[in-house]
Formats: C-alpha cells, sequence, structure tokens
C-alpha cells in the first residue's frame, strides 16, 4: 500500500530559513514601513500569492469550531504578533530580536504537552534545554557584541516576549485546526483575518508606500510571499505530521540563521560565542528529532 511520504523535516528547514530571514527584512524596512501598515502590507501579498494554492472556490471552508480557531490564531499570530514584533525591531537588531521571540517555543511545548497530552518525551525537552544553552550563549555574545544597536530599550525586550507569547498561543491554536484543512488553506485564511484585523492601518501602508522606495517594496513583497504563504504553508505542513513541540523546539534554528543573514545584510557582525551557540542550537534540534522506542518493545529487546 502506497502512502504519502512525511516531508515535514525539509518543510521545517524551508521555514527556519524564511522565517529567519524575515527578521532581517523587518529590520531593513523599519525606518519606512510603520509595525500597522508593514503587517497589513505583508498579509495582503501573502493572501494574493496563497489564493490560487488555496483554491477557496473548490474547498469547502471551515465552519464551527474550526473556524473559531482559525479566526483566533488570524489574530493573534498573523495580526497581534507580527505587529508586536515590527515594533521591537525599531528597538532591537534581528539577531536579539530572534532570540527573545524564540522563548515562544518553550511555551507552546509546555503548554501542548498538558493541553493536548502530547506528553514531555525525553528527546525533546533534553533537546529543547541543549538549544536553549545554544540561544543563551548567542544572547551573551550579542551582550558583549559591540555591534549592538544604540537603540535597544526594555521596551524592545518587552515587545519580543509579548511577540513570543502571540506565536505560542497563535500555534496552539492552529494545531487542532489543520484536522479540518489542508495547511495552505489554514495559512490563507489566517492570512485574512489578518489582514481583517489590520484594515485601520491602510491609510498609512498608502502614504507610506507613496514615499517607498523600490528596495523597500521590494522587502515588502518578499516579507509577503516568503516568511509568510511559504514560511507558514511549510510550517503548518510539518504542524500537521508532528507535534506542537517538536515543531516548536525546531525553530530554535532561527536565530542562528538570522544572525547569519543579518551579517551578510545588515553588516551585523556576530561574536564567537554566537557561532558555538548556533552549533548548539543544530545539536538541539538534532535530539529533538529522535525518536524513543515504545516500552513494550523495548522490554521484549531486553528480556
Amino acid at each position: 500500500m502506497k502512502t504519502d511520504r512525511d516531508l515535514s523535516l525539509p518543510a521545517m528547514l524551508v521555514t527556519v530559513v524564511v522565517w529567519a530571514s524575515a527578521f532581517v527584512g523587518i529590520r531593513a524596512v523599519g525606518d519606512t514601513f510603520s509595525p500597522g501598515s508593514l503587517t497589513l502590507g505583508r498579509l495582503v501579498v501573502g493572501a494574493i500569492a496563497l489564493t490560487f494554492f488555496a483554491r477557496p472556490r473548490t474547498t469547502a471552508l471551515p465552519t464551527g469550531r474550526p473556524l473559531l480557531l482559525v479566526v483566533l490564531y488570524g489574530v493573534v499570530w498573523f495580526g497581534a504578533y507580527n505587529i508586536a514584533l515590527n515594533a521591537a525591531e525599531r528597538d532591537l537588531d534581528a539577531g536579539t530580536t530572534a532570540l527573545i521571540v524564540n522563548v515562544g517555543p518553550i511555551f507552546a511545548a509546555v503548554i501542548a504537552g498538558f493541553l493536548y497530552k502530547e506528553g514531555f518525551p525525553p528527546p525533546l525537552m533534553i533537546g529543547m534545554g541543549i538549544a536553549f544553552g545554544g540561544v543563551a550563549l548567542i544572547a551573551l555574545s550579542t551582550d558583549n557584541s559591540s555591534t549592538g544597536v544604540e537603540t535597544a530599550s526594555t521596551t524592545g525586550v518587552l515587545l519580543c516576549v509579548a511577540a513570543a507569547a502571540f506565536y505560542a498561543f497563535g500555534a496552539l491554536a492552529q494545531k487542532p485546526a489543520l484536522r479540518h484543512m489542508a495547511p495552505v488553506m489554514s495559512v490563507w485564511l489566517g492570512c485574512l483575518v489578518g489582514v481583517v484585523v489590520c484594515l485601520p492601518f491602510a491609510p498609512a501602508l498608502l502614504d507610506e508606500l507613496s514615499g517607498a522606495s523600490a528596495h523597500d517594496i521590494w522587502w515588502l513583497v518578499y516579507l509577503g510571499v516568503f516568511p509568510t504563504a511559504i514560511g507558514f504553508s511549510t510550517w503548518s505542513y510539518a504542524l500537521k505530521r508532528i507535534s506542537t513541540g517538536k515543531a516548536a523546539s525546531t525553530t530554535y534554528l532561527v536565530p542562528a540563521v538570522a544572525t547569519g543573514i543579518s551579517w551578510v545584510i545588515l553588516d551585523e557582525v556576530p561574536a564567537v560565542l554566537a557561532f558555538v551557540g548556533g552549533a548548539l542550537c543544530l545539536v538541539g534540534v538534532a535530539v529533538t528529532r529522535l525518536r524513543t522506542r515504545p516500552k513494550a518493545a523495548a522490554a521484549q529487546a531486553t528480556g
């Protein structure tokens, strides 16, 4: 019997790369677009890009509880998360923002362990601990680096923590919704909900677009197509097949990748500890992918 091939790992790797690039893109256009208008712009682009693939004319739309879940993660994740993230990056560099926001997977994995009874398998907990150690090393290297952003503030840090919380609750709301719809459809609907939430920022977006350079507009389109349309779709594909905790812990790679991209594009040079921390993130994610043997099988093997 032929079964669908599980491509959750490559899907998550695509998510990691494009989501990491989003931190750099947001930072690059932070002086041109305000937080709300940038969110609205990328969600509109993302929704347009996904319309063909979601095939809303031929696919049944969710109703009842699944629809309520869509509205929840659309408001919290696609709307509030992006606004908080965009605002935070006005005060923090891309790498530091990615580091703080990645507290979110810890929230998501722990809550999912209780709420969805996904449990706390040893590889997940050990891998998260190793990856968190890597994140801490990168944070330490950022604190001790002379390339830090002078405008870094407590407000920026608090906004990052808020974004992390929005991310965690958004991921937890999307997980059960994916039982009732295809991943691409879930992202398309999330974008539409986010667009509705951000409509009050439409006048600001139109005004800022009129004064934006071609470079800034390119970044806006990039953020809508790649981190939003593609990144959220590959994330949703993986989330439908693996646990919330495992999917969330894989995003620990994002700070390391974001630091490397910001080094090349924004000339933010990471310290040596950042490279060590990035290596630990890789090891931690590898550990979370390990599978534990069922107790019965283990008993037979030892008996």
